[in-house]
């Protein structure tokens, strides 16, 4: 029987570290290397606020950490001098991180059904270059980073693709990407995070439940589709 359209998937969301590719301890290790002329209780305080804060740009992570645990807030200059030691530690990091197991077998294989966009807290120039240089670029209709936080590009999308919210699921893991999806009307899905996500939410150990999880989400008759 076929499903009615009120019910069937329109699209997915990705994050990308930790979701897609498992570059979450190279960013953590990234951190404690820029700030290591620091005091390790400084260090500790900003390894903390980059972990509980997962999903953000580093920018804001970095400001954050000047203003806070430092007491000495940079100039726009500055910001952007330190922003560009961080992407020097990563970048080359990322592209040869490890994919997490299931990412790009689900992928390759929803690819031609339905749209599937990246959205990360990662620079959006620097996350087309790492996507790219992986050559992975083909999975996604759309690559986006910051500056523009996550619920702002779901709504676009939403608008643009003329999506319905609740037909759509953002997978990520991170709480900036659960608030997003709850933000925007959005399903989520967390996958390998020690994040405290609230009661009921699915969470998986990696990206091979993806389909049933995601088809869970949705009727009987959609899960026979999907």
């Amino acid at each position: 029987m076929q499903m009615t359209p009120a019910h069937s998937l329109q699209a997915l969301f990705f994050d990308f570290d930790g979701v897609i590719v498992d570059s979450n301890s190279t960013k953590t290790e990234a951190f404690a290397t820029l700030f290591r002329d620091y005091d390790q209780e400084i260090i500790t305080k900003i390894i903390d606020y980059h972990r509980r804060y997962g999903g953000i740009s580093r920018v804001e992570k970095i400001r954050y950490a000047h203003e806070h645990f430092i007491g000495k807030p940079l100039t726009e200059a500055e910001l952007v001098r330190w922003s560009a030691r961080y992407s020097e530690l990563v970048v080359d990091e990322v592209i040869a991180a490890d994919v997490v197991p299931g990412a790009v077998q689900f992928l390759e294989s929803h690819k031609q059904q339905l749209p599937v966009f990246v959205i990360s807290g990662t620079p959006e120039d620097e996350l087309k270059y790492i996507i790219e240089r992986r050559d992975m670029s083909g999975l996604f209709r759309e690559i986006l980073g910051s500056p523009v936080k996550k619920p702002e590009h779901i709504r676009n999308l939403l608008g643009g693709y003329r999506l319905a919210a609740e037909r759509c699921v953002f997978i990520g893991d991170a709480l900036t990407d659960y608030n997003a999806a709850r933000e925007t009307g959005s399903h989520f899905i967390g996958i390998q995070s020690t994040v405290g996500f609230p009661e009921g939410t699915t969470v998986l150990d990696d990206c091979r439940g993806l389909q049933d999880a995601i088809a869970s989400l949705f009727s009987k008759k959609c899960r026979q589709q999907f």
